[in-house]
């Protein structure tokens, strides 16, 4: 490594996490003396050059053209819960409009998959807390920007 003045800053990419500095993958300015004498031998960052900066575009453009995906995969199954209609529930009943029991995320992922054939996740429904018959709306969490409602038809049998 070239011999550098102390207060010369250097511009280095963080291989990974470094507290009270930065993220993995963070294009940062820091003093020569900090990167040589604790970064480099940590492993922890590397000095930019021009290839390493082309390297880091073109994974940036890779992984934002897979969240894209992503987001436009969970719009259109939101698009066809929302265009389903609402989805029938049947349930021992009690008294009025009592049934037995509720009905839980588990139930709702079953229903989606016996009537579209579609593998859900229990953990992304969220839905309101359903003991009597009823409609109701249940939310699909499918990504951090979209969401689907879907409806409940719950009847006693």
């Amino acid at each position: 490594m070239k011999r550098m003045n102390k207060k010369t800053q250097i511009q280095i990419i963080l291989k990974e996490d470094v507290a009270e500095l930065g993220k993995k993958g963070q294009l940062l300015d820091v003093k020569a003396g900090f990167y040589r004498n604790y970064l480099h031998p940590m492993g922890k960052a590397q000095i930019v050059t021009p290839l390493l900066l082309k390297e880091m575009k073109m994974e940036e453009e890779r992984i934002e053209a897979e969240k894209k995906r992503v987001k436009e995969e969970a719009q259109q199954l939101a698009l066809i819960f929302e265009t389903v209609g609402a989805f029938k529930v049947k349930r021992k009943g009690g008294k009025g409009k009592q049934i037995f029991g509720s009905v839980t995320a588990q139930d709702v992922v079953d229903i989606i998959k016996a009537q579209l054939q579609r593998d859900v996740d229990k953990k992304i429904v969220d839905l309101p807390e359903i003991r009597e018959t009823g409609e109701y709306i249940a939310q699909l969490k499918l990504h951090p920007e979209v969401t689907a409602r879907i409806r409940l038809n719950v009847f006693a049998n």
